[in-house]
């Protein structure tokens, strides 16, 4: 049914065949390009090559995905000998000197053809697909590159591999309740389940986000958050079982070869060319004047802390802890409070209803398609008019096989057939939210409810895809672009008339009350400061990692990471802690010299979001704007367009800085 995943026609050792015979089959595509008699045009090359693949595209995303979301150590195993194999693939595209003739050809006679702006986009992206992969480079290059992509893919995968195992293996078992004072009744529920599913007594602790975040939070037993605060920000690093800090250090300085054989100075120069931001120089600036503005507030900030805690050696593993204590002093609102009030089968209700008012769209339960695990929900999208739009699949909670975190993905792209058809996405949201219990549904935090509809937002970029291409299509766009329809979406999280919809309590159906509605904005920016920092801090190391220019002389990774970091911290240091060996944003996904783009689409987002507030925050003339400018669009046209189209003017820090610093 709508031609979905058909998960239950693969066993873990299916793929690796079927991805074979998909390869070979792709490989006759680009040689019939190739051989074409023939001048080469933009539709018997260009447009021929964005078509080559697509059933290659959906055996990897079912098989990466299932990777992510519940893997085995069979598909682990698999994944290592899969990934080398792609790695040639795109390498045997990208290193063909016939078929980048081709594309050279087409690409030299730009100025005379008559291309539409998607076209035009799609030539440019082609050609530079090959330069700025080792088209140019010699015989000799050409062979290094394709070995160094071989170690990357590898790697990555190993880094991952490991940071999900040391998550698995973790259990803290606690026996005496009294250690765990101060945590709410929901938390101590959470850990006893999870000691229950382990046969044991007790309570167990882990380091599933949902646990570690309401442990550090509320937990009176100091000695305890500092044993899990370093435990939790030493993963994979030490003496650990599944140390990645040799894989770190290798990763890193194979980018930085890959960046050196063509002609880059760093990887990150190489990375941001295509981005919005262009340069490393850029981003420092970046960086550099937001923490200009955070650092003051931050250390203001602490100073508060300092004074409300009344300790006098003020650590990273009290500030959860005390920062929530003072906002209940200060606002009389905290999760346990709210979480009555966010069951998660009504926030997805109430984002469903925010996606109506806003785009037209529908929402309808089908158990008519596959899932790969008896949790996952699937969704039949449409629009206004009834006419089909996407399938989205959701996974909302942890287990074993699944990595911590929450992700948008899809397991099909968007695009325009070669028989004129429009072959509509289907999209997967997957989270690690609170389970339910014995006692209550799932409830969420209010950090979970922004993070549903974050994640949600970048649903809506790769459902509501409306180009040709599958490369341009959805969330394709620019890394420091692709958080932008994301982040605006946390915005209704805040607002009343959100809220209304379907934050109300679980038990007696009472809604949230209008008088915390205004706490939770006013509480908004609390610690903004020191939340800035933090950010900023992932920001400069991940530039650090990635225009370091003596990559092969680091021995270790914790000092140069302190080193990378001095100019954020806010703390003594501490001895074992080192994040840059669970650091998977930029060691095994996408976010490599990538990650300053969450503050750079908060930018983008508050700029974007004023338009929505002075208009009302579902007026239709704004939503429909946003829609066809920004969520239809892809990346069929350069991202700085898009958003200039939809604001009317180039983005500006003043509405971020409003919103964070209040100045």
């Amino acid at each position: 049914m709508f031609d979905s995943a058909p998960f239950s026609h693969f066993t873990p050792t299916d793929y690796r065949p079927a991805i074979e015979k998909a390869i070979a089959e792709s490989l006759v595509e680009i040689d019939n390009i190739t051989k074409n008699p023939e001048p080469a045009t933009f539709e018997n090359t260009i447009a021929a090559l964005a078509y080559v693949g697509l059933d290659l595209d959906r055996l990897t995303a079912m098989f990466f995905n299932l990777n992510s979301a519940e893997t085995n150590k069979t598909l682990q195993a698999e994944a290592q000998r899969i990934s080398p194999l792609l790695s040639d693939y795109s390498n045997d595209i990208r290193l063909n000197e016939a078929l980048f003739r081709r594309v050279k050809a087409v690409y030299d006679q730009r100025g005379d053809l008559s291309l539409t702006a998607e076209q035009q986009t799609l030539l440019e992206k082609t050609y530079k697909g090959f330069t700025r992969n080792g088209a140019n480079l010699s015989l000799n290059d050409k062979e290094r590159l394709r070995e160094i992509d071989k170690q990357l893919a590898s790697l990555k995968l190993k880094f991952s591999e490991n940071v999900l195992s040391e998550t698995q293996h973790y259990q803290w078992v606690i026996t005496d309740k009294e250690q765990l004072s101060g945590l709410p009744d929901f938390v101590l529920e959470m850990l006893a389940q999870e000691a229950q599913k382990h046969q044991l007594k007790g309570w167990v602790i882990t380091l599933d986000m949902p646990v570690y975040t309401a442990v550090m939070k509320y937990a009176d037993n100091r000695a305890l958050r500092q044993k899990l605060f370093t435990d939790y920000h030493s993963r994979c690093a030490g003496e650990s079982a599944f140390s990645n800090e040799a894989n770190v250090l290798r990763i890193a300085e194979l980018r930085q070869a890959r960046a050196t054989l063509l002609g880059y100075p760093s990887y990150a120069a190489f990375a941001l060319e295509e981005r919005m931001a262009e340069t490393p120089e850029k981003v420092m600036s970046f960086l550099n004047e937001l923490l200009s503005k955070a650092k003051p507030q931050a250390l203001k900030e602490l100073e508060q802390l300092k004074a409300f805690s009344g300790l006098t050696d003020f650590e990273q593993w009290d500030f959860a802890y005390y920062a929530e204590k003072l906002k209940q002093e200060r606002y009389q609102i905290d999760d346990s409070l709210l979480k009555p009030y966010l069951a998660l089968d009504k926030a997805i209700e109430g984002m469903f209803a925010v996606a109506h008012k806003l785009y037209g769209l529908h929402f309808s339960l089908t158990d008519e398609v596959e899932t790969y695990h008896p949790e996952v929900q699937t969704y039949k999208v449409t629009d206004e008019k009834g006419h089909y739009l996407a399938l989205l699949y959701t996974d909302f909670f942890p287990r074993a096989g699944k990595r911590n975190g929450a992700w948008m993905t899809s397991y099909k792209e968007q695009y325009i057939d070669k028989q004129g058809n429009d072959s509509r996405p289907h999209i997967s949201i997957v989270c690690n939210f609170t389970r339910p219990t014995t006692s209550a549904p799932s409830l969420l935090t209010f950090g979970e409810l922004t993070t549903l509809f974050h994640e949600f937002g970048h649903a809506l970029h790769g459902m509501l895809s409306k180009v040709t291409y599958p490369s341009l299509s959805g969330t394709n766009v620019a890394r420091d672009f692709v958080e932008l329809p994301s982040q605006l979406m946390e915005n209704w999280c805040y607002e009343e008339e959100t809220l209304r919809l379907f934050a109300s309590h679980y038990q007696t159906g009472e809604p949230l009350p209008i008088e915390w509605v205004q706490k939770i904005k006013e509480a908004s920016a609390f610690m903004e400061g020191i939340l800035s920092v933090r950010q900023l801090n992932f920001g400069f190391l991940d530039m650090a990692w990635h225009t370091y220019p003596h990559l092969e002389r680091l021995e270790s990774v914790r000092p140069f990471e302190q080193e990378a970091t001095k100019v954020t911290q806010l703390y003594p240091p501490i001895e074992t802690m080192c994040i840059s060996p669970a650091f998977s944003h930029i060691f095994s996904g996408g976010y490599a010299a990538g990650y300053y783009s969450y503050k750079w689409s908060e930018v983008l987002d508050a700029d974007a979001f004023e338009v929505f507030k002075q208009a009302g925050i579902f007026n239709i003339e704004v939503a429909t704007r946003f829609r066809r400018e920004i969520l239809e669009k892809g990346s069929s046209e350069k991202e700085s367009l898009l958003y200039k189209r939809f604001r009317g003017q180039d983005p500006t820090a003043d509405a971020l800085i409003r919103r964070a610093f209040g100045e």
